[in-house]
């Protein structure tokens, strides 16, 4: 399993009008935890994209605890639960500054050729990169 935390504080934009996150904002925070996992992997989306492959999200479920308000630090666990192939799940926690959960979710991205728009294989050097994680 692999796991990266990030935080994300709770910009004023990012609100509704009663202060609290929006919550069509919660995926975006999603992604900006799957970016940063891959960065501290060593393996930048960006360099994946350059490479030819995208992951666009086959699936996402959401599930609210509480809000997050204007200017909270928010910390997003990114959990990769299992060994990807053509398919990559993300588990992802959202805690507040107390430490309390306020949000879960998960993911369901894959590998595609962007020139084709057909599945491929994980690349090479990403699975270099994630599976000291999935080792026995």
């Amino acid at each position: 399993m692999y796991t990266h935390e990030t935080e994300i504080r709770v910009r004023y934009a990012d609100t509704d009008k009663m202060g609290f996150a929006y919550y069509g904002n919660y995926p975006k925070y999603y992604e900006i935890a799957r970016v940063e996992g891959f960065r501290a992997l060593g393996f930048p989306y960006k360099e994946m994209e350059i490479g030819g492959v995208g992951m666009p999200v086959l699936s996402m479920n959401v599930k609210y605890h509480g809000p997050a308000r204007y200017d909270d630090l928010l910390m997003v666990k990114l959990i990769i639960p299992e060994m990807p192939r053509a398919r990559m799940k993300f588990l992802y926690e959202i805690r507040n500054e107390e430490g309390k959960l306020i949000n879960t979710g998960e993911t369901v991205l894959a590998f595609m050729n962007m020139e084709t728009g057909r599945p491929v294989k994980m690349p090479l050097r990403m699975e270099e990169s994630i599976s000291p994680f999935f080792k026995d």
